[in-house]
């Protein structure tokens, strides 16, 4: 186990490393941030000194083992469009991410699975219903179907807010809508919208691991046994539809926070996928570098602690290692 730890984190490390040298050489081609941060007022002495003063003009090499230097102790640099540390901006847009992430994990994976579960066991109008659900939130874009809650929630019954965070509290440097009745209001919409596609895409493939394994002969060989037909769904079939979906809900769990900046667009909410948009419209090169390094980094370690998982769920692994 120690040395499938230390593996996994080598290539870990590899990762990261190619995904900063990625982002980081991309967006040297998407525009001149200095032509961004200055007026045209500004003279030619200006731009230079202020060329110099961002360090862009050192080489590309340079400016990456700087950036990755820095980016390992936390520093990403200087906002070219706020003027402010890259890492303040994040860990100010962080918890409405990871709060909005969160929320729309649990709700994925407490409806998914579930739904999963009784459509493969299942054959009636319920049963039909949930794939009818799945169907829609499989084929509708993701800022159609925000839009279409704010038409029917908040402009029809004007029940929820259609943007904002709401009211936060502030606990030792984290804001926090989960203490507030605002808060929750308007958590509720982004949430639905940005859980949607993960909860359908978790169903249907719990429903089609279940069917697969029911078909199994271990599980024919079980009900001529006389076994409980709870025991037999819940016991032997499902743990062995655990390691696929393990790894699709892993993944998905990431792509929930890399993803949410649709959601965070549709509706403004203060996260760092809204900060990543607003980035992109003014080149800030810093903000964008250390954001998708910090999916990324979701990503990997996501991917560890799946591969972590495995060795707890499929005893055929900890045989073979």
């Amino acid at each position: 186990m120690v040395s499938f730890i230390a593996q996994r984190i080598f290539q870990s490390v590899l990762v990261m490393l190619t995904v900063a040298l990625i982002a980081f050489t991309m967006f040297r081609f998407v525009g001149d941030p200095v032509a961004a941060m200055v007026g045209q007022d500004t003279t030619t002495a200006q731009r230079v000194e202020l060329r110099k003063e961002l360090g862009l003009d050192d080489s590309v090499f340079v400016q990456y083992g700087r950036f990755v230097v820095q980016a390992a102790q936390g520093d990403f640099g200087m906002s070219y469009r706020h003027r402010r540390a890259v890492s303040d901006l994040l860990a100010e847009r962080l918890p409405a991410t990871l709060e909005l992430s969160f929320v729309s994990a649990v709700m994925a994976l407490v409806l998914g699975i579930p739904m999963g579960i009784y459509t493969a066991l299942r054959r009636n109008f319920l049963s039909k219903s949930f794939m009818a659900v799945s169907l829609a939130g499989i084929s509708l874009p993701t800022f159609l179907i925000g839009i279409l809650l704010i038409l029917v929630f908040s402009v029809q019954l004007r029940w929820l807010p259609s943007f904002g965070r709401g009211e936060v509290v502030n606990l030792g440097g984290w804001s926090t809508g989960f203490l507030t009745k605002s808060g929750w209001a308007a958590l509720i919409l982004p949430a639905i919208t940005l859980a949607l596609f993960q909860m359908t895409l978790i169903m249907r493939l719990v429903r089609a691991e279940m069917l697969e394994v029911l078909r199994a002969d271990f599980i024919k060989f079980a009900r001529a046994r006389g076994l409980p037909e709870r025991l037999i769904n819940f016991r032997h079939a499902l743990k062995n539809t655990l390691v696929p979906v393990i790894t699709i809900t892993g993944l998905q769990l990431g792509s929930i926070i890399a993803f949410a900046i649709i959601t965070e667009t549709v509706f403004q909410w203060p996260g760092m996928g809204l900060l990543f948009i607003q980035s992109i419209a003014v080149v800030d090169i810093p903000v964008m570098a250390a954001y998708l390094l910090l999916i990324a980094l979701v990503f990997v370690i996501i991917n560890l602690i799946v591969d972590l998982l495995y060795f707890a769920v499929d005893p055929r692994l900890r045989v073979q290692r």
